[in-house]
């Protein structure tokens, strides 16, 4: 396996289990790239994108990197409120007036970004490609009743996170959420991140390949559960692999990158909102995207899930990653996030969707190349003189 790029001395921990993700964790195609400083110290590539043509992985390939996606979605929401447009302790009907039905009229746009809101499904199926078609979804979450009491309980809403925070954005901006992002954050920081792939770009995605294994069947509500998976969203793989969900703006799961503009975007956080000149937010801002707003506990739909910020996954506990980390993992194996502590970013993108510890493999390499290792309660923290 020919691995592709450049990588500091410092950080050849992370080449190696890079290179070991393809020998023993079942990679086909992926790339990683991490940002110290702001500064690139590993960008890396290789592998196969198409087995079926055995097409290598580029440089430039890109693919759907399933609910990384949601970093970038909240991200939109955080940048409208540093700038005052947007008030997350707002009702969403204050923006959104038709969502104030059923029970809706009070909850703050702060629960759909750290899903509290109570819609994490529809109790009546979607129809075969309706989740194409924007209006007709977000006019269905603003007449859909929230499953339990908004802020009493959370569960995470893995699809209609991103048409519930993207509507807002679309309302406060007016603007689609795919446009946003594009016009202030990617094309600003010279990201090759899309949500809403244009037709000219569809040669460089490639299609993610399904689990190697099952993927793990939890019990929880059964109601709820059922609802969230008849749903019509809750789709194979292939779905993901249209033309369709590409060009369509799927602002929960649906973007497409890969680990170089993930980790760049992460990179302008993990310095304090700010990097090569352009500003997304202020320091305070990033201070609160990472502030725990759900603690590791069952959720409604009975998953055991992280600790969740204002849109991004904190560092579990029982991980041992410093609670300094933010970002989010994408299904499948993607994973993206900034450290503003260790002024670090990282993306890892890959085609092949496992539950192989891939991620977590590269992530330890890391923060070992950093000097981290575990400390009081298995955190890891940096070591002192290094």
């Amino acid at each position: 396996m020919e691995i592709q790029g450049v990588c500091d001395p410092k950080f050849g921990e992370v080449r190696e289990e890079f290179e070991r993700n393809f020998s023993e964790r079942g990679d086909v195609g992926a790339s990683v790239c991490v940002a110290v400083e702001g500064e690139t110290v590993v960008d890396l590539w290789g592998g196969i994108a198409d087995p079926e043509t055995a097409t290598p992985w580029q440089e430039d390939t890109i693919t759907v990197v399933m609910s990384m996606t949601k970093a970038a979605t909240a991200l939109c929401a955080h940048i409208l409120a540093d700038r005052g447009d947007l008030d997350i302790d707002q009702p969403v009907a204050y923006y959104w007036p038709e969502f104030a039905q059923n029970g809706k009229e009070r909850i703050p746009v702060r629960m759909l970004l750290n899903h509290q809101a109570g819609l994490p499904g529809f109790r009546e199926p979607i129809p075969a490609g309706k989740p194409y078609d924007w209006e007709y979804m977000v006019a269905r979450l603003a007449a859909e009743r929230p499953f339990w009491e908004p802020g009493r309980q959370y569960a995470y809403h893995s699809v209609t996170f991103g048409w519930l925070v993207g509507e807002v954005v679309r309302r406060v901006s007016g603007t689609s959420l795919g446009t946003f992002f594009r016009e202030e954050v990617a094309e600003p920081l010279g990201l090759d991140f899309w949500i809403g792939l244009p037709l000219s770009e569809v040669p460089r995605a490639v299609r993610l390949l399904p689990r190697l294994e099952p993927a793990t069947e939890v019990i929880g509500v059964a109601d709820l559960r059922e609802a969230v998976v008849s749903s019509g969203i809750n789709e194979p793989v292939e779905w993901w692999n249209t033309p369709q969900a590409y060009a369509a703006e799927l602002p929960a799961s649906g973007g497409i990158t890969n680990a170089r503009a993930a980790a760049y975007m992460y990179a302008a956080l993990s310095l304090g909102g700010t990097r090569d000149g352009v500003r997304l937010v202020r320091p305070e801002t990033v201070e609160r995207m990472s502030r725990v707003q759900s603690l590791l506990v069952a959720d409604a739909l009975g998953d055991i899930t992280a600790p969740f910020g204002l849109g991004f996954m904190l560092a579990s506990p029982a991980s041992g990653f410093p609670r300094t980390r933010f970002g989010h993992d994408g299904a499948g194996g993607s994973r993206g996030f900034a450290d503003p502590a260790a002024r670090l970013a990282f993306g890892y993108v890959m085609n092949q969707m496992s539950e192989t510890p891939r991620a977590d493999a590269l992530t330890t390499a890391v923060y070992r190349s950093l000097g981290y290792r575990p400390g009081q309660y298995g955190i890891w923290m940096p070591q002192a003189g290094l």
